[in-house]
């Protein structure tokens, strides 16, 4: 099925960390976006459609602002988002245009896909980009979300953006090999394949951790169960490894595949489980649970 599953997939999500764009001291890795680039448009030659999400605008801004470290205030942060999101995207068309290829930059925030009428404006920008030819660039809005309306990180971001579509697959590349099981232990296994997130998987994600990821593999995870339950496999692989993509593409074992859920979610009822932040609470009693969550019925 991995083979398969990887092989088909014609529309690509693929999710760059700040880990694996930036070098020892946190800088932007140029020799290292260009070998990401060269392996996407690979994949483009292969037929494929690529939608790009892409880390990194905030540690671009502080190289360009000689700022050493992090800045903790939210506008200084914002100007840092908006200053190195153009150096990125300038870094981008340069890389792809080497290869013939057009890039579009798409800047979106929380409510832009939580209201239904800029959910579809914000699909329909991304589809017309794949009808010609552009590979969208996508980051968050980060000069001017707040935080009680971010998505949180770019996992959770790409993740959206997949289901939007809907992609054939999701990539996360990152700085672990995959899934590790008993991570930091002698006894340290990587995970091929995930059919099931169960409490086991989610405490492996707790275990493994990442210094430049905003949520390590948590948010990695997360990201995995919207991908799923929109009947999309998500890959989580090894984004430092020289020919990473075409590795996964070819099935491959590497990195860990989720594999998707036989019960995909339908197009409005992804934008009302995934687009939208809980308000209150419902409680029901033990029928409606097993008619909501085992029969697919409404309670309405």
């Amino acid at each position: 099925m991995r083979s398969e599953l990887l092989k088909k997939a014609r529309r690509i999500v693929i999710k760059l960390g700040t880990g694996i764009l930036t070098n020892a001291q946190n800088q932007p890795d140029v020799a290292q976006l260009e070998q990401l680039v060269g392996q996407i448009s690979a994949l483009r030659k292969e037929g494929r459609e690529v939608i790009l999400v892409s880390s990194g605008a905030v540690g671009a801004g502080m190289g360009s602002l000689g700022l050493r470290g992090r800045p903790k205030d939210l506008a200084d942060l914002q100007a840092c988002a908006a200053v190195g999101q153009t150096h990125l995207m300038q870094q981008y068309a340069t890389l792809f245009g080497n290869h013939g290829i057009g890039v579009g930059q798409v800047l979106l925030t929380h409510e832009d896909l939580q209201h239904h009428d800029r959910h579809l404006n914000a699909r329909n920008t991304l589809l017309a980009l794949l009808e010609r030819d552009i590979v969208p660039i996508v980051n968050e809005n980060d000069a001017v979300s707040f935080t009680e309306l971010k998505f949180g990180d770019n996992d959770r971001l790409s993740a959206l953006v997949a289901s939007l579509l809907p992609a054939d697959l999701l990539v996360i590349l990152t700085t672990a090999d995959g899934l590790i099981r008993d991570f930091g232990t002698p006894a340290a296994t990587r995970l091929g394949e995930v059919s099931t997130i169960n409490r086991e998987v989610t405490q492996m994600a707790k275990g493994t951790t990442s210094v430049t990821a905003t949520g390590g593999m948590v948010t990695k995870v997360e990201a995995a169960r919207i991908a799923v339950r929109s009947g999309i496999p998500m890959f989580i692989g090894p984004g430092k490894q020289r020919g990473i993509l075409s590795a996964m593409s070819q099935g491959e074992d590497v990195g860990t595949l989720f594999l998707p859920s036989e019960r995909k979610l339908k197009g409005r009822k992804r934008w009302i489980a995934f687009f939208h932040r809980p308000k209150g609470a419902l409680i029901v009693d033990r029928g409606a649970k097993t008619a909501l969550r085992e029969q697919g019925k409404s309670l309405l």
